[in-house]
């Protein structure tokens, strides 16, 4: 970063330096200075604009500009030959050389997402990049298990962390509020702790969208100009970003397909925590945090206990599981949400 801001200083002081010494004679020198470091400013700021802007946009916006030039050049030969360079005339050309290369850029830079650049085999590269970011949110970052789950390798490409979400976390770590200063200090902890890993790639995007005032909708759009997905656990921004044609890889819905599996009828042990809304039930949590409604459970709060699974409910929540406390089915206890060891049949006597 500091090597960019260099080089533009040193780009800006050296085309000051050139205008002001290829001034014209009655220019003064420091006006034609103030003139080119002007230019160079703008330059520099039409950069930082094109770099926000997709491959397939710039390609288009190019091929726009090319073919409203080519157009404006075959209207000027042909005024040429009408009005024998008259100034209306020239006034003409100009008009249409600007007006059909502003008509050819706007044109292009709309319909540029529609190129399929892959097909030239020449411009894969920046799309294959990208297409294996992962774009961090803030929530996913003060949640943690993204740092868990990283370390698994289970994440492969670059995990991307934009500077605006840098700087939400950063607000939230300096809130007066003790909780959400708590939060904020956690995630700037996650952040460390991604970067110490070693089979893990870090990437800090500039990118910025000052058009946009949301964090959730500069996430999105960063995706766009990326195309990649977005590692999140929040719930509108998940829905958002699908209604935008954005991929998305929820945290929470990863934890949910990961519970174990269990079916009705199958024995299980967990410890009654709590008495139940309906009469005579207790409730229990496994160690992932599933809740456990026990009926005929009431008694045994405090207990380890082994029930039977009567049904499992899956809600956009999360899972949980309904059983029933039989005093028949206890046996010796085991450590909290472990599954009851099956019972042998008893064979009859004399039976081989």
């Amino acid at each position: 970063m500091l090597d960019f801001i260099l080089v533009r200083v040193i780009f800006v002081a050296v085309f000051g330096f050139a205008a002001a010494y290829f001034r014209p004679q009655t220019e003064p020198f420091w006006s034609a200075a103030l003139l080119g470091t002007a230019a160079a400013v703008f330059a520099i700021f039409l950069e930082r604009r094109f770099a926000r802007i997709s491959l397939k946009r710039t390609v288009g916006i190019t091929v726009g500009m090319v073919a409203g030039l080519f157009s404006a050049s075959l209207i000027s030969v042909v005024l040429s030959h009408v009005g024998d360079n008259a100034p209306a005339i020239r006034f003409i050309q100009i008009v249409c050389l600007l007006v059909l290369v502003y008509f050819g850029a706007t044109t292009g830079a709309a319909k540029g997402e529609l190129l399929n650049l892959n097909a030239l085999g020449v411009f894969g590269t920046e799309s294959d990049q990208h297409s294996s970011c992962k774009i961090l949110d803030t929530s996913v970052i003060i949640d943690g298990r993204i740092a868990d789950i990283a370390e698994t390798g289970f994440l492969d490409g670059v995990l991307v962390i934009p500077q605006f979400v840098l700087h939400e976390l950063q607000m939230v770590a300096d809130s007066q509020d003790s909780m959400k200063r708590t939060r904020g200090r956690r995630g700037l902890d996650v952040l460390q702790r991604l970067q110490k890993m070693t089979q893990v790639k870090i990437r800090i995007a500039d990118e910025d969208f000052p058009q946009v005032r949301e964090v959730d909708m500069k996430l999105i759009e960063l995706a766009k100009v990326y195309n990649c997905k977005i590692v999140t656990n929040d719930f509108n921004l998940n829905k958002v970003a699908h209604v935008r044609g954005v991929e998305v890889l929820n945290i929470n819905e990863l934890t949910n397909s990961l519970k174990p599996v269990v079916l009705p009828g199958e024995l299980m042990r967990v410890f009654i925590l709590k008495e139940g809304k309906e009469y005579n039930q207790g409730v229990a949590y496994l160690d992932d945090g599933t809740m456990v409604v026990v009926d005929n459970a009431r008694r045994m709060i405090s207990k380890t206990v082994d029930i039977s699974v009567t049904s499992v409910l899956q809600t956009t929540a999360g899972k949980m599981i309904f059983g029933k406390f039989d005093e028949r089915n206890q046996a010796v206890a085991a450590p909290v949400g472990e599954r009851a060891p099956e019972r042998r049949r008893e064979q009859p006597v004399g039976e081989n």
